[in-house]
């Protein structure tokens, strides 16, 4: 099938042809850049024209032009480096007739090399003074219309190598997104964490309540699941005495996409050996302080799920609720110090609209009220704890209350941003609520944890007391860069066919 051109894709495939003619790559070499945009910028900033002329400033850059005005015999033009733009002037003059010639001959898009001197124009703009043009890479396709870039939203994801030339903002974000998880790497490592990697292919479906994604290795010739949490071999290296351990790495879990949820993301899980509930939620609220502070030293941020409500502010001591006590506040039931039965229950969830599931326990619904009634409230950052033990399978009980554990989950915005437990170290009972599991995935709970034979093992041999974390990154660098769509802050997310 024969590849239908534009009028100004023809012209520029021209024009790679006439670059051939003149012995020039149009596809270039390596370039010896030594400066950019924003460097030479700041050097400038604030000089008068006489004070800028006498620090004779020479520079070599290199970048994407992406603004032309070409006349007579002396042009302008701008390029564009990963630190910003800066505008070059370049005349017959200065680089010859030969050169001017190939100047003449570029397009916006294309990609260049300058040497030259720095000065100001008349209304005070930093200018490099182009001595030296250098052809690198022509463009084949033309940028979109520089005011408006990619209009489209899923056109922007699709072609994130053009949202990144055209959008700022997608700069921003992408250049932020690494600083965050160095800054959470390097708290952790200020805490004596070691930072691990554990296998992304596992045997067995555990780690979290979650569909899977499954493969098969054809050496082992078995079905593979990609992994869905860290938590059970990190665990095993507590086993194994590294006392604290964390790793920031991909996940996958086979569910929807929103705007909060990519089939693929990442996260961060850390443990630590005579840890709990306490030290995690301190570790939690370090974590992302220090993130903030590490990106620009802000503690209040737009409510990404709600950009009109009220500001988020980080500064304070996240509040600390429990489920119990927020579904009694907003519905009127009293699960805490009613001990229901499973069919009394269930007429409360029928009587309040709530669907309950075949494998629904007393448990799984009082998870369900607080789902439907209460997670929206969760506005400022709150530790919600007290959750019910059948759905925290690998979390100590509450010695209180055995119908619940200890764990807790950061809401912010009404949406959840971590989770934690006082871990479950006891292997007799860890053995049991595997089996628990197993009824619930053959009563139709597919996301239910497989039996970790290995991992009950593993605890056989003493694993200390301990406190555990698990972080989504995604969400974290949602909130800091305050985007609303996970979609920004992943440079290519999963998308639908077209």
């Amino acid at each position: 099938m024969e590849e239908k051109l534009t009028d100004q894709e023809i012209v520029r495939r021209q024009k790679v042809e006439k670059l051939k003619e003149l012995g020039i790559d149009p596809f270039g070499q390596a370039y010896p850049r030594t400066d950019w945009s924003l460097d030479i910028k700041d050097k400038v900033k604030g000089l008068s024209h006489e004070e800028v002329e006498a620090l004779n400033l020479e520079v070599s850059v290199a970048g994407r032009i992406m603004f032309i005005r070409k006349m007579g015999k002396a042009s302008f033009f701008s390029i564009q480096d990963i630190k910003g733009k800066i505008q070059i002037y370049i005349s017959l003059n200065d680089v010859g007739e030969q050169t001017y010639a190939l100047f003449k001959m570029a397009d916006v898009g294309d990609i260049v090399g300058v040497k030259g001197k720095v000065m100001l124009t008349q209304t005070g703009e930093p200018t490099i003074k182009c001595f030296e043009y250098t052809h690198l890479t022509k463009a084949l396709r033309p940028l979109p219309e520089k005011f408006h870039g990619l209009t489209d939203k899923e056109e922007r994801y699709r072609r994130r190598y053009v949202d990144l030339i055209m959008n700022e903002e997608a700069k921003r974000v992408a250049i932020a997104r690494p600083k965050i998880i160095r800054a959470v790497q390097e708290y952790c490592d200020s805490l004596g964490f070691i930072e691990v990697e554990t296998p992304v292919l596992s045997p067995i479906q555990g780690g979290a309540s979650a569909r899977p994604f499954i493969t098969h290795h054809n050496a082992l010739d078995r079905d593979f699941y990609l992994r869905i949490a860290t938590e059970l071999p990190l665990k095993r290296l507590i086993v194994g005495g590294l006392e604290k351990v964390y790793e920031i790495g991909r996940l996958f879990r086979n569910e929807g996409m929103d705007l909060t949820h990519n089939p693929e993301f990442t996260t961060i899980e850390l443990y630590e050996a005579y840890g709990d509930l306490s030290s995690m939620m301190k570790i939690t609220e370090g974590i992302i302080r220090f993130a903030a502070k590490k990106l620009g030293d802000k503690t209040e941020f737009m409510d990404i799920f709600n950009p009109e409500g009220e500001k988020i502010d980080i500064s304070k001591p996240f509040r600390v609720v429990t489920m119990c006590d927020m579904i009694k506040e907003y519905v009127g039931i009293d699960f805490k110090n009613n001990h229901y039965t499973l069919d009394e229950a269930k007429e409360l969830a029928a009587k309040h609209n709530i669907k309950v599931e075949k494998h629904f326990t007393v448990g799984h619904i009082i998870d369900a009220f607080f789902e439907t009634y209460c997670e929206d409230k969760l506005i400022q950052p709150t530790f919600l704890c007290g959750h019910p033990v059948e759905i925290s399978p690998l979390t100590k009980i509450d010695p209180e209350d055995s119908r619940f554990v200890q764990r807790f989950e950061l809401y912010i915005g009404g949406h959840e941003f971590a989770n934690a437990y006082t871990e479950l170290n006891d292997p007799i009972e860890q053995k049991n609520r595997f089996l628990e599991q197993l009824k619930e995935k053959d009563a139709g709970n597919d996301e239910a944890n497989d039996m970790d034979t290995d991992f009950v093992e593993a605890l056989e041999y003493g694993m200390p007391p301990c406190g555990g974390v698990g972080i989504g990154i995604d969400r974290l660098v949602m909130f800091l860069t305050e985007q609303t769509s996970i979609r920004e802050v992943l440079l290519f997310p999963h998308m639908k066919n077209k």
